[in-house]
């Protein structure tokens, strides 16, 4: 940078018109003054310039003017979750019911090395993907991070459709849950509509909206009961399912009688076990969406000395010298609360699912299959019809606690199901509206003055007005938008035909909630692109960045070497093999059901959120008249400009 730099290179956004102003009536440079808003906003990064004193040693010298405009208090949220709080939101998000649902299905697809190979691959790709995330979450903890890193460091049309996809997957996930809900109620009820319309469709939905209404703090609170809760019952069904196959219940010990033939699968599936695999890849990475969520959670992390009893009064320190230390802080909060996730959720996926495949032959006739395949039980198909209820159920572990007969086992399972999909569709609305927030809060109306139709500033308004938050600073706006935009799914069940999965509206119904995976996919390989593309620029870049000093960029630093919040490992290496794996499982993957026959349904289900999402991207650069290229990252002035539009949203977001 030159001493030439404007300061209108400096500002946000949301500072540019009034320091254009202020420069048109000439004068001197004021002092700064504090803001209007009920927070105060750190002052604007200035550029440095020869002779001037960097008294923050952050890399950016901060020259004294007045802040006339600041992100309005109800374009902010209180940031009060503590790092065990974004913690077990991660987990209430991703233990849900991807292994009680899923992993049955996955045991009857490819049989029991097929369900140990696929949770445990998936896994490992989402820990590569959660490297490259939580080193870009530890820098820069923004609102709506996900969608900003793609748009900064890629593509910003592309940036946005991240964002759109994300908010998308956790909003139909929101329904999609509450209609898995009210099938394992049906375990009870055996299709009671009166009550699934009234209770499971109506009154739940609008319990979960009431409790995200709450303010941060206490939403945080309920997150860690929920979680607590939660990884009990796992441990509760993995020791149940260890005891029956020891020998508990009616049934005999039961070993490794059904790992014998590990080359067993569904041949009406597919003609091999290798396909069988890939399918279940496939399936098992709706087991691991939510790994993520930290992304949309991080903007309401507790800055640093946001613990005082005044809490709520709290105001950011204005003493910049104080707050070039509070972004390594924050980064340890972050980073120590997505770093471990994958490697958990992992683990618990491949034990829950090994232990089920030991109780349960893959032939069972009570497990889950592919809605799609024409199935005829036959000789050979099906080797065991035990069940002590003439209730049905969607889950293997029911199903073996049903076969175990030891007294109310299977109703204690099936509550633990309902409350595990219960509570994770609690945790998708929250990050439905975070990611929603994020999206909007930093837009500011139509822009009128910059020219455009009616229609786009009325488009703009809009979702402007849904940037803004509550007198609790809660994203109500945005959460009400989330909740509602696919909550009449689940009512469709109600409908004859609503709860088959053959019909149309089953069909439906199964294709939305299937697209949810595929969409979290796509932003995990857009993830992994932006941390490839970040570096290599800051490396491109070593030489301006280490001059100036730049702070938390400087990844090859040894000598300031804490003021890179995280380095995750082997990179660029480990982006590369996340990124080609993310691929692998969208065109390989999810292309394998379809190598038995051409089917409507997984045709649907894997690829028409990935034509959306590409009509998306397209038709934002045709709306907004933008370049077909990528972020220029050569430009040396233009990756200054990214770097420190980042510290800003970074730090007006505090």
């Amino acid at each position: 940078m030159t001493e030439t730099s404007s300061d209108s290179d400096w500002v946000p956004d949301w500072l540019k018109g009034p320091l254009d102003l202020w420069n048109a009536g000439g004068g001197e440079r004021p002092v700064p003054l504090q803001d209007r808003s009920a927070s105060d906003a750190p002052p604007t990064p200035g550029p440095k310039l020869a002779g001037e004193e960097d008294a923050t040693h952050d890399g950016f010298t901060r020259r004294q003017r007045t802040v006339i405009v600041t992100p309005r208090r109800d374009r902010t949220v209180n940031r009060k979750l503590r790092g065990h709080q974004l913690f077990m939101i991660t987990v209430n998000a991703t233990l849900g019911t991807g292994l009680y649902w899923r992993g049955g299905q996955i045991l009857e697809l490819g049989g029991p090395v097929a369900v140990l190979l696929s949770f445990l691959l998936v896994g490992l790709l989402a820990w590569a993907v959660m490297q490259c995330i939580t080193e870009m979450l530890c820098i820069w903890p923004v609102p709506g991070a996900l969608s900003v890193y793609v748009g900064e460091f890629v593509d910003a049309e592309l940036g946005i459709a991240v964002g759109v996809a994300y908010w998308f997957t956790y909003s139909v996930s929101f329904a999609a849950l509450i209609a898995t809900s009210a099938a394992e109620i049906d375990f009870w009820r055996q299709g009671d509509r009166v009550f699934d319309g009234v209770v499971v469709y109506l009154l739940i939905p609008a319990a979960l909206i009431a409790i995200n209404t709450f303010g941060v703090k206490w939403y945080g609170t309920l997150e860690v009961l929920f979680g607590s809760v939660k990884i009990l019952f796992y441990l509760i069904i993995v020791a149940a399912l260890i005891a029956i196959n020891a020998g508990a219940g009616a049934n005999k010990a039961l070993g490794t009688r059904y790992w014998r033939d590990l080359g067993a699968f569904d041949h009406s599936a597919a003609h091999t076990w290798g396909t069988c695999l890939l399918m279940s890849l496939s399936i098992s990475a709706f087991a691991y969406v939510g790994v993520e969520v930290v992304g949309a959670s991080a903007l309401e992390a507790r800055w640093p000395g946001h613990g005082s009893k005044s809490d709520t009064e709290h105001r950011a320190p204005t003493d910049l010298s104080q707050r070039s230390k509070e972004p390594l802080l924050i980064g340890e909060t972050v980073k120590n609360s997505t770093l471990y996730i994958s490697a958990l959720a992992t683990a618990a996926y491949v034990t829950g699912g090994v232990l089920a495949a030991f109780d349960m032959p893959h032939d069972d006739c009570r497990l889950p299959r592919l809605s799609w395949i024409d199935y005829t039980p036959g000789p050979g198909n099906c080797t065991s019809t035990v069940s002590t209820s003439t209730y049905s159920t969607s889950s293997a572990f029911v199903a073996i606690a049903q076969g175990a007969r030891i007294p109310h086992l299977a109703d204690a399972f099936n509550v633990f199901l309902v409350f595990t999909a219960l509570t994770c569709a609690n945790t998708n609305l929250y990050v439905a509206s975070r990611s929603l927030f994020g999206l909007t809060s930093r837009l500011d109306g139509g822009g009128r003055g910059s020219g455009g139709s009616r229609l786009t500033h009325a488009l703009m308004d809009a979702l402007a007005w849904l940037g803004r938050t509550n007198s609790h600073r809660v994203p109500l706006r945005a959460m009400i938008v989330s909740a509602f935009a696919f909550i009449w799914v689940p009512f469709l069940q109600l409908k004859p035909g609503g709860s088959n999965e053959t019909t149309p509206i089953g069909m439906f119904i199964e294709v939305l909630a299937e697209m949810g995976s595929v969409g979290v996919i796509i932003v995990w390989a857009c993830e992994c692109w932006a941390f490839i593309r970040y570096y290599h620029c800051i490396y491109r870049h070593r030489d301006v960045l280490e001059r100036l000093k730049v702070s938390q960029v400087r990844r090859w630093d040894e000598e300031d070497y804490d003021d890179y919040p995280y380095r995750s490992k082997a990179q660029p290496l480990l982006a590369y093999v996340a990124l080609i794996g993310c691929l692998f499982v969208l065109l390989v993957c999810n292309n394998a059901a379809l190598w038995n026959g051409w089917h409507l349904m997984p045709f649907l289900s894997s690829y028409l959120i990935v034509l959306v999402f590409f009509a998306l991207w397209i038709g934002l650069k045709l709306i907004r008249g933008a370049k077909w290229s990528l972020v220029d990252l050569k430009n040396e002035a233009k990756v200054m400009k990214i770097i420190r539009d980042l510290h800003d949203i970074r730090l007006g977001a505090s």
